[in-house]
């Protein structure tokens, strides 16, 4: 183990630099923060490059260094003042690791377009705030939907905020970018795909009538904006969520885990 004092350390502030999309996509590899989300990590089987902890947060956090310390290659002591440098958090719990991005992250769409259509997928359009992200993926996981298209300028999963909010679910689906989900939904289709858009109309279909008895892609859409005009013309069909009272719309994580429950309902349920 490597004791570090100084905050000009190489190796720490190479670590810090993984806050930064560019340089994780660069570099094949994300930093993660927290005992618990760096314990999920290490038991999901994802390759640790470094492991770096205090010595307030080993006594702390015993039980979860116990767990990962064997899975990592390399194990770096921190000060506090140190620590500070990794943390994206106001009150770290001073555990930090560089992982490797998980193989089912790096699915290209070449990859994933040759693959026969099974089972529920969402596309995610243009998504901008990373906590919506996390937590679209942490209910895609609940809910047994292992596949999700990050489409356009979607923010990236492995941020730090997104991986808070995911608690850990961008470790095991199956992650795949695509430049622009309009090109993307003739490939889609060909492979076996239905591609519904989902659109705040009441003029479109209930997707509380909507079977899902067919591998599925649901394209859910930005935060201000919702689905781009060309998406929607490109899709197969369009769904709405029934609303009543005055609510126009809803928040983009909530439209998606309504929208995911509906797509992993049993198939035939006739409810209104």
């Amino acid at each position: 183990m490597e004791h570090i004092t100084s905050r000009k350390n190489e190796t720490v502030r190479a670590a810090a630099e993984l806050r930064r999309a560019s340089v994780r996509r660069g570099q094949g590899a994300f930093l993660c923060e927290g005992a618990r989300l760096c314990t999920d990590a290490a038991i999901s089987g994802l390759s640790m490059r470094a492991l770096f902890y205090t010595q307030r947060a080993e006594q702390k956090y015993a039980p979860y260094l116990e767990k990962i310390r064997p899975l990592a290659e390399k194990i770096y002591l921190l000060e506090p003042a140190v620590a500070d440098l990794l943390a994206d958090t106001k009150n770290s719990q001073e555990v930090f690791c560089v992982c490797d991005m998980p193989t089912q992250a790096c699915v290209t769409p070449q990859q994933f377009y040759a693959k026969p259509a099974a089972g529920m997928c969402v596309a995610l359009e243009q998504l901008q705030d990373p906590s919506n992200l996390g937590t679209i993926l942490r209910t895609a996981e609940a809910l047994g939907i292992g596949q999700i298209l990050l489409c356009g300028e979607c923010c990236d999963p492995f941020s730090p905020k997104a991986l808070r909010g995911g608690m850990g679910a961008a470790f095991r689906l199956s992650l795949v970018r695509l430049p622009a989900l309009p090109e993307a939904l003739p490939h889609l289709r060909r492979a076996g795909w239905r591609t519904l858009a989902a659109v705040p109309d009441a003029s479109a279909a209930k997707v509380t009538k909507t079977r899902f008895d067919v591998p599925t892609v649901m394209a859910v859409g930005n935060e201000g904006s919702g689905l781009l005009p060309e998406t929607i013309r490109a899709c197969s069909g369009c769904v709405t969520i029934p609303m009543s009272g005055r609510a126009e719309s809803l928040n983009a994580s909530a439209s998606a885990a309504i929208l995911m429950w509906e797509m992993t309902r049993e198939c035939g349920d006739e409810r209104g």
